[in-house]
C-alpha cells in the first residue's frame, strides 16, 4: 500500500512540475516578425474605417521600428521608437516626431493606440495590472489590460510556438496581426 501511495504521490508531483514550465517565449527579450494587419477603427464621427497590409517589425533593446506596406508590399510608413521618444515617416517623406508615441499616433491618425504596449502583447507579458490566461500548453491565450483585450492563437500545439494570430480589441479599435516568421534576436 505505501509502495502504491508513494508511486502515486510520485506521478502526481512529477505531472504538477510538467504543467507548468517556464516557456521559452519568457527567456525572450529581442525579436523581429514579418506578417500581415487589419485595422478596423471607428472614428469621431462614428463611421468605420478599414485599412490593412504587411508589416516588418524589430525589437531590440527597448526599441522597436516597424515597417508598414500596402498589401502589394509598398512602403507606406516607418515607425521608429526608443524609451525617447517616436518618430513616423510617410512616403512621401514627411517626418512627424514626439516624446511620446502614443500622442504621436494618436495625433496623425485619431486614434488611441498603446504601442509601447505592443510587444509585451505581443510576448504575452501583462502589466502589473493585467490579467493574463494561459492554455493547456502553458502559451498566453488571452490578456486583458485596461479597456484591451487581446486573444492568442497558434498554429499547432508546441508548448513553445509563438503566436501565429493575434487579435487586440480596445475603445473603437480592432487590430489583427497575422505573424507569418518570427525570430528571436541575440
Amino acid at each position: 500500500m505505501n509502495r502504491l501511495f508513494a508511486g502515486l504521490l510520485s506521478g502526481l508531483l512529477a505531472g504538477c512540475i510538467s504543467l507548468a514550465p517556464p516557456p521559452v517565449r519568457d527567456g525572450i527579450a529581442d525579436f523581429a516578425v514579418d506578417g500581415r494587419f487589419a485595422l478596423k477603427t471607428v472614428d469621431a464621427d462614428g463611421r468605420p474605417q478599414n485599412s490593412g497590409g504587411r508589416l516588418s517589425w524589430t525589437h531590440r533593446d527597448g526599441h522597436d521600428r516597424v515597417l508598414l506596406a500596402n498589401p502589394l508590399g509598398i512602403g507606406l510608413a516607418e515607425i521608429d521608437m526608443t524609451p525617447d521618444g517616436a518618430t513616423l515617416r510617410t512616403a512621401d517623406d514627411k517626418t512627424y516626431t514626439d516624446s511620446d508615441p502614443e500622442r504621436l499616433l494618436a495625433d496623425l491618425t485619431g486614434q488611441a493606440l498603446p504601442v509601447s504596449r505592443l510587444a509585451g502583447w505581443l510576448l504575452g507579458r501583462p502589466t502589473p495590472d493585467g490579467r493574463l490566461e494561459r492554455d493547456a500548453q502553458q502559451r498566453p491565450l488571452r490578456l486583458d489590460e485596461g479597456d484591451w483585450r487581446i486573444d492568442y492563437f497558434y498554429d499547432g500545439d508546441a508548448p513553445d510556438l509563438p503566436p501565429g494570430r493575434l487579435n487586440a480589441r480596445g475603445p473603437a479599435v480592432d487590430l489583427r496581426l497575422r505573424l507569418e516568421n518570427w525570430k528571436a534576436l541575440p
